[in-house]
């Protein structure tokens, strides 16, 4: 790759290429390429952030809040939804293009013995870009796990876990407890540590660990979520698990507060005004149709969106257009979102892992046979099957959803880069 010629396609195509060595658990690489870049990450402070589901909404919210405190917050979040530059953002304001090109350029040539995988090398990229552009504070999503995550070798003010339930099974443990036991190895000696787990199994391990490590730990009850949120707007995201998230950034927020304080005018303002595409996110047409998109990849993703349409929904059935990752529980998924229905459309997703849009539709079969199943060859034709229909909720994988933005015209991102989320099974470095 010339470097004198290169352009964003290039830098695109370069990081396509580092997404075929794979997802690699172990932090050697990254620790060795931020070395390269100056070790970036010693002139930040992070918020760490990790958990099964809720790690993106928590992020926007924490950014949003600390950003209406006159705070420069510098935003990581993974996967994309439609573009790479997604991923890391200052002030909700997408790293640009010219950026990429830069960092890639340099980075590249730090990498020369090419073994560092994409979110190794996005990892190290976002590092430099939010050092350059002096953040004062970065909101830090792990990507799978956190033990091993290349996030984590930051030290962070404090950590966060959402939540823990079953995904990603196969690399971070077939139980409650080793998926904890992962999640929970972003917790850093004398670091406080802030979790909404309510799994039993799943807390005791987080609480041992945070023992083991001097970790002070907050533990968010489900039943102190409204007296946390009093006295603040509630965050305009669609469900309760929102405000979960909402009394999850709050906690944090308040045991910060020594060292970056911040007014409950602040707080309001910030989830007043908090944005995150595809999760429960409402549009509407020009023709009036409504459009419910939700990345409800998980089983734990599927119930809350189950929960969401039968409290603001009640009464509505929707249209549901599903797409999956085969590697997915989407046979559990089906079952939770079979009964809620009028009418079903399953498609492909644009990925090489995606599960077969006959298979879907056979399981939705199954599961509700009283309404009508349509297996269709792409996303663009289940939108226009039911280009007529009032409601219609889109699902499954967030790949689907970042595609229906994209081809709605609700996303303000273009490039059409989904298949930079794409990655083949972890290598396991213990």
């Amino acid at each position: 790759m010339n470097a004198e010629r290169l352009t964003y396609s290039a830098a695109v195509e370069f990081l396509y290429s580092l997404r075929w060595f794979g997802a690699k658990f172990g932090l050697e690489t990254t620790r060795r390429l931020a070395a390269l870049a100056g070790c970036p990450q010693e002139k930040l402070r992070f918020i760490h952030v990790a958990g099964t589901n809720g790690k993106g909404s928590t992020c926007a919210m924490l950014e949003s809040i600390y950003r209406a405190a006159g705070l420069r917050v510098g935003l990581f979040t993974s996967p994309h939804l439609v573009s790479f530059r997604e991923r890391i953002q200052v002030n909700r304001r997408l790293i640009p293009e010219t950026e990429v090109v830069r960092l890639v350029q340099e980075l590249r040539a730090a990498n020369q013995a090419n073994d560092a995988t994409l979110f190794e090398f996005a990892t190290v990229m976002a590092l430099k870009y939010f050092a350059e552009q002096k953040c004062d504070l970065v909101i830090w999503e792990t990507g799978l796990g956190g033990r091993l995550d290349a996030t984590n070798i930051v030290t962070p003010l404090a950590s966060v876990i959402t939540n823990i339930a079953f995904d990603h099974t196969q690399w971070l443990g077939d139980t409650l407890a080793k998926i904890a036991a992962e999640k929970a190895g972003i917790i850093k000696p004398g670091i406080p540590v802030v979790t909404a787990t309510d799994a039993p199994a799943a807390l005791a391990v987080i609480e041992e660990i945070a023992r083991e490590k001097n970790a002070p730990l907050i533990i968010v009850a489900a039943k102190e979520i409204e007296s946390r949120l009093a006295g603040t707007f509630a965050p305009p995201l669609l469900g309760q698990h929102q405000k979960n998230n909402a009394a999850l950034a709050l906690a944090t927020v308040g045991i910060l507060q020594k060292q970056i304080p911040v007014s409950a005018e602040n707080i309001r303002a910030g989830l007043a005004t908090v944005n995150w595409p595809g999760r429960l996110q409402l549009v509407q047409k020009p023709n009036g149709q409504k459009i419910l998109l939700d990345g409800a990849h998980n089983v734990a993703g599927a119930e809350t969106l189950r929960a969401a349409l039968e409290k603001h929904f009640a009464g509505i059935r929707p249209v549901i257009i599903f797409g999956a990752l085969q590697d997915k529980q989407w046979p559990h998924i089906c079952r939770l979102l079979a009964p809620l229905a009028t009418e079903i459309f399953t498609v492909p997703v644009v990925s090489e892992r995606t599960a077969e849009a006959g298979e879907l539709a056979n399981c939705f079969r199954a599961a509700n046979p009283a309404v009508p199943v349509t297996a269709l060859q792409n996303l663009p034709a289940a939108i226009n099957a039911s280009k007529d229909k009032p409601f219609i909720v889109i699902t499954g994988s967030l790949y689907l959803v970042g595609e229906a933005l994209e081809r709605l015209g609700f996303s303000p991102a273009t490039g059409g880069e989904r298949g930079l989320n794409e990655w083949s099974a972890p290598q396991i470095a213990r």
